[in-house]
Parts: C-alpha cells; structure tokens; sequence
C-alpha cells in the first residue's frame, strides 16, 4: 500500500450511484492517498453505501438531480482548499491524485483535468459509442483550444482537481454530466489557469456507463450555449 499523501489540504469526493461492485475497491485506493474523502450518493437502491459504512467513509445523499449536482453538494461538504473528482466505476487511478494535485498546491493552475487523450483510454476506441465519445471529446477540445488560446486535449473527464474557491466562484449551473465541461468553460472564461495531466481510464470494473452516445445531441447543446454567450 502506497504511504498517506503528506500535503492533505485537499479532499476527494467520490458521486456514486448504484455502485456496489467498484466503489469499495475506489475508496481502498483512495483512502491510501488521503483520510479526507466524502462520498456523495444518488440515492442509491443496492449495497453502496454499505460498501462506503463499512469503510467508515463519511457521506451525504445528493437531490436526485443528477451527477453536477452531486459534485455541487460534496462541495458544499468539504473544508479542503482543493477538491478531486474521481469517478466510483474504477475506470479513473486514483494514484494519480497527487500529481492532479500537485500543480494546484505550487500555484501553477487553479484546475488540472486528467487527459484520457494523453493517458490512453480503454473507453474511447473499438464500437461505434466509444467512437462517437472519442471524436466528440476531440471535437469540443479543438474549439476550446481555438477561443482561449489553450492546448488542452480532454474537457470532459470528471477525474479532475480545483481549488474549491474557483469551483464556487464560477457559479456553475449544470445538474447532469455536462457540468464537466461547464467548468472548464467557465474557468477559461473568468481568466483562471486550466491545467491537465496524463492519466489512463480504465475499462469500468462493473455495472454499467450512466451516460450513452444518444446524449451527445445534449451534450453539444449545452456546449455552445455556454460557449457562445
């Protein structure tokens, strides 16, 4: 088991839903990295959170509302100065938490987004939805880059760090899984420093993905209505 990360000014909130087959497994990799970790749960109808009582993880239930207002809430929970997003399904490495931290902690950016792109992904190439998620991470990344003068590669990953002022400060409004990229839109646009860092994702360790292809046209929508006005 790897040693606490010394620097414990942050905190790792972990949204979950219905993940009884993985999260016990993400909260052992995390809790070897940190004891400040809070789990946000959707309300879930199968053995979760008794995964996460067991661990004697701290947590709260989110308003149904769906996984940014999930992120949202453990927010609102957590003292930290720096909050980490991590995903239940054990397709994020938790060792990599430090190293999304780190430039945070030297004040060299205000948000580091882990890069599937730089990383590799298990997700992103083989059928025809994992496709469709490749090409339209690529996509809004390239127009991204072209506004804001940045060269960043993946906005949508949830695996991420910020500091917990700039998370408040940005007054996101995203309840669903479009609050990822809200957040890089929002942070590029008030002039914070949006930084990512190579992190590989993993194929989920079970269960199924809460998010389809057939979301994209949503998921457009809502970019370039954030990205235009």
């Amino acid at each position: 088991m790897s040693p606490i990360y010394t620097k414990q000014n942050f905190c790792v909130v972990v949204p979950t839903k219905n993940e009884e087959g993985t999260i016990g497994e993400v909260l052992d990799q995390i809790k070897s990295l940190t004891r400040n970790i809070l789990v946000v749960d959707g309300h879930s109808v199968d053995r979760t959170l008794n995964e996460v009582k067991k661990r004697e993880i701290p947590y709260v239930l989110d308003h149904k509302k769906g996984k940014g207002d999930a992120l949202k809430t453990g927010v609102r929970h957590c003292k930290q100065d720096i909050i980490v997003f991590i995903d239940a399904d054990g397709s994020h490495d938790a060792s990599d938490i430090p190293r999304l931290v780190k430039p945070i902690q030297d004040n060299k950016a205000d948000m580091v987004v882990a890069s599937r792109i730089l990383g590799g992904s298990d997700e992103l190439h083989g059928t025809f939805n994992k496709f469709i998620r490749n090409t339209g991470t690529n996509f809004l990344a390239v127009l991204v880059n072209k506004k804001y003068k940045t060269e960043l590669s993946d906005i949508e990953n949830g695996f991420r760090a910020i500091r917990r002022d700039v998370f408040e400060s940005i007054n996101l409004n995203a309840n669903g899984f479009t609050i990822e990229q809200e957040m890089v839109l929002r942070c590029l646009k008030m002039g914070f420093h949006v930084a990512e860092r190579a992190s590989h994702e993993y194929v989920r360790m079970s269960g199924y993905s809460k998010l389809h292809a057939a979301q994209g046209f949503y998921f457009l929508l809502h970019f370039f209505k954030e990205y235009l006005f």
